[in-house]
């Protein structure tokens, strides 16, 4: 019996945890527009959102999975993000989201810099 609790924690701990969904959701365009309401994205670098995995049609890596979410405060977090591609394996990228509104997001990446991003149409 105590063999079976030890081989469910010793495959437990070989699978990574990763956390729940992100804050926001849908399509978000890379843009320092200050226009009201939703953009038109179809001629931006998009970031999608879409419950523990983020997609970006325009950076280095196509597709990220969420790692952690740390509430920050005032509609803003930590995030760490995981993702692989042909070269790298299970690496990691951190960056503080702050939403602001319903449609202007900023996600701040370190290193990187500050991307601006606001809800598509």
């Amino acid at each position: 019996m105590w063999i079976t609790a030890l081989a469910a924690v010793t495959l437990t701990a070989a699978v990574p945890a990763f956390a729940g969904n992100y804050p926001i959701s849908g399509r978000w365009g890379v843009s320092a527009s200050t226009a009201p309401g939703p953009i038109d994205c179809t001629k931006l670098r998009v970031i999608t959102f879409n419950g523990n995995q983020r997609t970006d049609t325009g950076g280095g890596v196509p597709a990220y999975r969420n790692r952690t979410i740390t509430d920050d405060g005032l509609s803003q977090w930590r995030v760490i993000d995981e993702f692989t591609t042909g070269q790298i394996s299970n690496a990691q990228a951190r960056y503080t989201l702050k939403l602001d509104g319903t449609d202007r997001a900023e996600m701040n990446l370190q290193p990187g810099g500050l991307v601006k991003l606001r809800k598509c149409k």
